[in-house]
């Protein structure tokens, strides 16, 4: 590999992270930083990969604004020996995304051009801006104000965390004037949101095969259905020799969840 304007290297964590991030949430298509690789593309590995996972989650959720939540994951790999760290990267709907402490500045604001994590203009800036203001499910009221959330609340005891009373203004879900906006409503325990998942027995969408629906409820508990539904048609194939059993997936389950996430978040926002 060789860094591109979709991939990154980092050989440690740096000061940088949050810039190179955000000019990923900018791009058109994303991308992937990779730490623990030096730029000539050698593997130097990271020493205490847990430490940095959570470290990098934290920097990203925290000094990055507006909200980069469901935008990106951090996972450990090992590759030749060493553990790298691999940030996985999507285009943000509600660009322009900048460092929170320079605000939607040239200083805060930046884009990938070719390998590199460069400044926007600021006429860029406005542009982005503009659009991100008429698109933004964000700013969009939702029809219906009588909304629940038990089954976000269930998701959050799962993950042992305490959704509050706080919780809607904290995770975004009101608008300007305190109501319920459309993140808010396809988060709710009852809304008009499906997800289909088609099942074709060739490579065109010609003999159909399954076609199952999930939704009509949170978002949250329909994509995991989904996920769920997936992992068991990820068929996994066995090869047997004199020493060993080789197993490998149909599709590689981390790259399936990030496409099938990405792909939700992309046609919903």
């Amino acid at each position: 590999m060789q860094e591109n304007n979709h991939i990154e290297f980092k050989r440690e964590l740096s000061d940088s992270l949050e810039k190179e991030v955000i000019a990923f949430l900018n791009y058109k298509d994303g991308g992937i930083i990779y730490v623990g690789i030096d730029k000539t593309g050698a593997i130097v590995g990271v020493i205490n990969p847990d430490d940095t996972q959570l470290k990098i989650k934290d920097r990203i959720k925290n000094n990055i604004s507006p909200s980069t939540m469901g935008l990106f994951d951090v996972v450990t790999e090992m590759q030749e020996g060493k553990y790298v760290i691999k940030v996985i990267v999507a285009s943000g709907s509600e660009k322009p995304y900048y460092l929170s402490k320079m605000g939607m500045s040239t200083r805060g604001c930046y884009i990938r051009i070719g390998s590199a994590a460069e400044p926007m203009s600021e006429r860029m800036i406005e542009d982005l801006f503009a659009r991100r203001t008429r698109n933004s499910i964000g700013t969009i009221r939702s029809r219906y104000q009588d909304l629940t959330f038990e089954q976000l609340r269930i998701y959050y005891s799962e993950a042992k965390l305490d959704l509050n009373y706080q919780f809607a203004k904290n995770l975004e879900l009101l608008t300007e004037d305190g109501k319920y906006n459309y993140a808010a409503y396809m988060l709710s325990d009852m809304n008009g949101v499906s997800i289909k998942v088609a099942k074709y027995s060739g490579l065109n969408r010609v003999d159909l095969i399954e076609n199952e629906e999930y939704g009509m409820c949170c978002l949250i508990k329909a994509t995991k259905s989904v996920l769920e539904k997936l992992k068991v048609e990820n068929k996994t194939f066995a090869k047997i020799t004199d020493t060993l059993r080789k197993e490998r997936k149909l599709l590689d389950p981390t790259a399936l969840r990030e496409a099938i996430i990405n792909a939700i978040i992309h046609r919903l926002c």
